[in-house]
């Protein structure tokens, strides 16, 4: 009987894999062996579910717009930038097609807010014809989110978005910033793929391309092996040892483990100094915001990340922001020239809007 339900090595697709129900059907079938691909709209709950598999089996998460023929087209002439999740994503779309020719389907593009950076901030200092050839160039990741969030604070504190200068922090497994003013995107920490930026739970963010070359040639990795070292191997649970969750983390610190105590340095510091990057690139900053997992129940991390920046005008209220998890809450002090603030992402709600806002056009 075993052997004839044996799903070792299977490929198998579930939608709405985040649910409940969802996460606990994919464990189980990693723990059997198979390969997992998870279909669903949040994001972070994906990347999330995503990494929790991988330590398993293998996992792709795919975060799944109207779609005509004309998007299609254009989405499968990118498939170059995004060989493992664009094609799999148009197989969805066309066999939904089929079945449910009238139904409308949206697509969600998660790098779209991030289109308003200017030319000096995506490019790479690579040959330009990289560019004209293949699209080489910062894109940017947690759209959704940041866009969210950077509205949605603004109308918390009762502020208009033009004149404002924020930085929003979507902080979870995987992480980003973004730098925005006046409500547009200005520069964001992810690039051509996600693996640009901070320390991840797997990720290992900026990296010299020198030393990827270097481990590439003592270890005899392929392009295949050193992106799965990269993006599945790295950050939090590469320099832990311990485990790519935040809240183990935080435990085996606690416990006095040494890797797990640098891990949390690094991971801190890497955010501290890309928030201090981004307001020098806006000229100032007015609000500091944190969402994700991580940003919006983690207490320690917000109050790592503005420790000892009270040059800057960020003044937290350390025992607000212990109070504070998974809501909406100003945890600077009334003194603070900077509005330090925790919004909880609803990505969900931002797409159901678009996705009315497109139907009803």
């Amino acid at each position: 009987m075993k052997n004839l339900f044996d799903i070792k090595d299977k490929v198998i697709v579930l939608t709405g894999g985040c649910g409940i129900l969802g996460r606990n059907i994919a464990n189980y079938l990693a723990e059997q062996g198979a390969k997992i691909v998870v279909l669903d709209r949040v994001e972070e709950a994906g990347r999330e579910l995503e990494a929790e598999l991988n330590q398993k089996s293998e996992a792709l998460f795919l975060v799944t717009d109207v779609l005509n023929k004309e998007v299609l087209e254009a989405f499968a002439a990118c498939n170059d930038l995004a060989p493992l999740h664009n094609p799999a994503n148009l197989k969805g779309v066309n066999a939904v097609s089929a079945i449910l020719p009238n139904i409308p389907q949206v697509g969600v593009f998660d790098t779209a807010f991030h289109q308003t950076m200017p030319d000096y901030a995506y490019m790479y200092a690579i040959p330009h014809e990289l560019y004209e050839k293949y699209g080489v160039r910062r894109y940017g990741f947690h759209g959704t989110s940041h866009r969210y969030v950077s509205k949605r604070v603004c109308e918390f504190l009762g502020v208009n978005p033009v004149g404002q200068k924020i930085i929003t922090c979507h902080i979870g497994n995987g992480g980003s910033i973004a730098a925005i003013k006046d409500g547009k995107c200005m520069d964001t920490t992810m690039g051509l793929t996600p693996l640009e930026g901070l320390m991840m739970g797997t990720r290992s963010g900026d990296i010299d391309a020198g030393a990827v070359t270097f481990i590439m040639e003592k270890e005899g990795l392929n392009t295949t092996g050193v992106s799965n070292l990269l993006n599945k191997k790295s950050g939090v649970l590469g320099i832990s040892g311990v485990s790519s969750d935040m809240r183990e983390l935080l435990a085996a610190c606690a416990a006095g483990n040494e890797k797990a105590i640098l891990a949390e340095k690094m991971y801190y510091y890497r955010i501290k100094k890309y928030i201090g990057a981004y307001a020098a690139a806006l000229g100032g900053v007015d609000i500091i915001l944190f969402t994700g997992g991580v940003g919006e129940n983690q207490m320690e991390c917000r109050r790592e990340v503005c420790k000892d920046m009270e040059f800057m005008g960020i003044e937290l209220d350390n025992e607000v922001n212990a109070k504070v998890r998974g809501e909406e809450a100003i945890i600077s002090t009334p003194a603070s020239k900077v509005k330090v603030v925790v919004i909880p992402t609803d990505e969900e709600l931002l797409i159901a809007s678009d996705t009315m806002d497109i139907l009803n056009k």
